[in-house]
């Protein structure tokens, strides 16, 4: 692919996922994304043949960033719970943010997809951070910070409990001191009273 094919795609993606957010994923036609982009019908369908695929690619690249820009955030030499600390208050920035998210259109897309599990994005984001955690816990055990016996249990319970609170943020809407009070839950059950 050119790189002015690169650079357009890039710009479909990027209006496609403005349009997801505010209309979420059920609602959204080509014909909205052609209006957002101001392109042809026949200019998008060269790039993708349908809002799924369309929106597997926003995803696709919305990890992405996620995750450089979560790297990108992490001191040098920071520690274990230092890192695990920081991911939580991420969390609980996005929880917390009263700005359109991805998060409805995301639950539509799922819902309305019968996809099998080796092929879903959303669980294989879910296993990855439960990965990502387990092993960070694993490290504290080994370096004093954390005391876990099930470190992979520990990280599945935490990414659940992240999952609840952002279903309970798009359908009821949650208080800064409830999401503060289940993450001091969660440290505490992995380095005690003293959090």
């Amino acid at each position: 692919m050119s790189e002015k094919s690169v650079q357009k795609k890039k710009y479909i993606v990027e209006r496609a996922r403005k349009v997801f957010m505010e209309k979420g994923f059920k609602a959204v036609t080509m014909k909205d994304i052609v209006e957002a982009c101001e392109i042809s019908r026949g200019g998008l369908y060269l790039y993708f043949q349908n809002t799924d695929e369309l929106f597997e690619e926003v995803l696709r690249l919305e990890q992405e960033e996620g995750d450089d820009v979560f790297e990108e955030s992490i001191p040098e030499g920071a520690s274990p719970s230092e890192i695990l600390a920081l991911f939580l208050k991420e969390q609980k920035k996005e929880l917390l943010c009263l700005k359109p998210s991805l998060n409805m259109a995301v639950y539509e897309y799922f819902f309305g997809h019968n996809e099998s599990s080796k092929d879903n994005l959303l669980k294989k984001q879910f296993d990855a951070a439960v990965y990502v955690i387990e092993r960070l816990i694993q490290e504290g055990n080994e370096s004093g910070e954390f005391y876990c016996e099930d470190p992979r249990g520990a990280a599945r319970n935490i990414m659940y409990v992240l999952e609840g609170l952002k279903i309970a943020s798009q359908t009821r809407g949650i208080q800064e001191s409830a999401v503060d009070r289940e993450i001091l839950y969660v440290m505490q059950g992995l380095i005690g009273e003293e959090y």
